[in-house]
């Protein structure tokens, strides 16, 4: 995944000119006449322009890390980043799962989850809606009662009843930050059929890697605050439980990728969740998403292109 570290640069030092200085210092070894020359052009430069002006935010670099979460195994599909700079890609991750939250939104971007056998147990459903309070405080925080007479539901991105090991765990789902406007029959039809199966395949001894979210607009609820996706995608890894789970991805692994319209006409309770599958290569497209990111591209190019007909 992409992280990010921060450096400060003091306001009483001028790297840029100190780099220069030391390139000067390699090449007056080789040309003492061109040294000269070149270091009359940078003091002149100096005198008219100063050094660069002083940067009052951190500078950002961004760097190659792997998160320690175990939801992010396969990849950080947008490069979130656990800083308020980014508050449309802002990171936070969750013993339960990972989100990349979209402030002016008032949804994920994406939600990421791993599910095997030790995340199921018998838990009953907590319905514990609130707020997200390790939001910054400045933002707007979606509230339980944001949803109430819209026409749409709470919709889970990581679903209650793939944390039913602990009340903690089953609680933590009932974030305001894990959900999505979703209409009732997308919600309640294709959309929680494709929950139980996936639960299902973990009860046949697989371990699954799935992202969900939602992308488009057709308006907004909350008096502006929440936009109402027009599609919701979800996409999932499956694995035979195992160890060192990426390195175990090959051109034969198994990768299921939905979309769904958003909507009462367009989708019925009783539709068949495989109807909506379609290739991870097009919900990257739509999407702009690296979606399984830390397998190898050679792999990606096979599994991505493949549309999933088990």
């Amino acid at each position: 995944m992409a992280a990010h570290v921060s450096l400060i640069i003091p306001a009483d030092f001028c790297i840029y000119w100190s780099l220069i200085y030391l390139t000067l210092l390699v090449e007056v070894q080789f040309s003492m006449k061109s040294f000269i020359q070149t270091l009359t052009i940078l003091i002149t430069a100096a005198f008219i322009f100063g050094c660069p002006p002083k940067h009052e935010e951190p500078l950002t670099v961004s760097l190659v890390a792997t998160s320690k979460s175990e939801h992010l195994v396969m990849g950080n599909p947008s490069g979130a980043v656990d800083s308020v700079s980014y508050s449309n890609n802002y990171l936070m991750e969750m013993p339960q799962y990972v989100v990349s939250y979209n402030r002016d939104r008032g949804i994920p971007n994406w939600v990421a989850w791993h599910l095997n056998n030790t995340w199921l147990g018998s838990v009953p459903r907590k319905d514990t809606f609130r707020p997200d309070s390790t939001l910054p405080e400045n933002w707007y925080h979606v509230k339980k009662t944001s949803y109430n007479r819209s026409g749409y539901a709470r919709g889970h991105h990581c679903p209650s009843a793939d944390r039913t090991n602990t009340v903690e765990d089953n609680s933590a789902t009932f974030l305001m930050t894990n959900m999505m406007p979703q209409a009732a029959n997308n919600n309640s039809g294709p959309w929680e059929k494709l929950e139980k199966y996936c639960r299902n395949l973990v009860k046949q001894g697989k371990e699954l890697y799935i992202y969900a979210g939602g992308y488009g607009s057709q308006g907004t609820i909350d008096n502006g605050h929440i936009t109402v996706p027009s599609h919701t995608w979800k996409v999932i890894l499956v694995l035979d439980n195992g160890d060192n789970d990426s390195s175990r991805v090959t051109t034969t692994t198994r990768l299921i990728g939905v979309d769904m319209p958003n909507s009462n006409d367009q989708t019925s309770r009783t539709d068949d969740w495989k109807n909506y599958r379609i290739c991870v290569d097009s919900i990257e497209s739509r999407t702009g998403f690296d979606l399984f990111s830390n397998v190898p591209v050679s792999i990606q190019a096979v599994i991505e292109s493949v549309t999933d007909s088990l």
